[in-house]
């Protein structure tokens, strides 16, 4: 339960800030280039950015339902992404390795804010599991490992605390656990202070894909700039060059 409201803070973070709202062409022009009818996001916990995403991505030209998954599957959060996006969004609640993704989960792969809490091997498995199944991916990180963004988490409880009571669903327990006994925020605290530590630099991004653009399969990794917030996004984009329609 904490886990999820833990999730559910970031979900809604995400969302307030338009964290990801700079990669949209990004991202548009990637499922043009592999003519994916359908999105697989990965690792998806409180369900991401993807009901604020949505409508932006089809003002881009791309009109693809989205399923969410994860290890430990939210489906509280899913449903929710599911009547806000009035079913465009639905959730897989079968637990889904990122690292070994089933084959019949087809679609271009998205994974937001979650690529760092993997150790290099496994990111590397990420990408491989990807290129082998001939899948698109596109993997995006808000934020840098530097002294700035490692200072600005202290501000995460007092945002925490702010927040919280605009969260949806309503739940009394939500505020017991983060008013009266904080857990929620020193969770968040914590994992900001780790995210801050693990983030992979562009360079790293690109060293995890060698070996892994032969065959018809090419990436690209780069940053851009948030709009809403000075935090800068880290990509990383995987496109199969001669993909056909999945």
């Amino acid at each position: 339960m904490i886990r999820d409201y833990a999730t559910d803070y970031l979900q809604f973070a995400i969302v307030a800030w338009k964290a990801y709202a700079s990669v949209m062409p990004l991202l548009a022009d990637a499922l043009k280039r592999t003519c994916s009818r359908q999105i697989l996001d990965l690792c998806s916990g409180g369900a991401g950015p993807w009901v604020d995403m949505l409508p932006a991505l089809r003002a881009a030209g791309v009109d693809a339902p989205v399923r969410l998954t994860d290890k430990y599957p939210n489906r509280e959060a899913f449903d929710h992404a599911n009547r806000e996006s009035h079913g465009a969004i639905t959730g897989h609640l079968e637990p889904v390795d990122a690292t070994a993704v089933p084959a019949d989960l087809t679609g271009f792969r998205t994974m937001f804010s979650a690529f760092h809490h993997f150790r290099p091997e496994q990111a590397r498995a990420i990408l491989a599991d990807a290129f082998n199944q001939r899948q698109g991916i596109a993997v995006f990180e808000a934020g840098q490992r530097d002294l700035k963004m490692l200072l600005s988490m202290f501000l995460v409880p007092l945002a925490v605390w702010v927040l919280t009571p605009f969260i949806r669903p309503f739940r009394w327990s939500r505020l017991l656990w983060t008013y009266l006994i904080p857990a929620v925020p020193l969770i968040i605290l914590f994992d900001g202070f780790v995210s801050c530590l693990r983030f992979y630099s562009v360079e790293e991004l690109r060293s995890l894909t060698i070996g892994l653009a032969s065959d018809g399969y090419a990436w690209s990794a780069g940053t851009v700039e948030g709009k809403r917030v000075p935090m800068p996004v880290t990509y990383l984009i995987g496109v199969p060059i001669d993909m056909g329609k999945t």
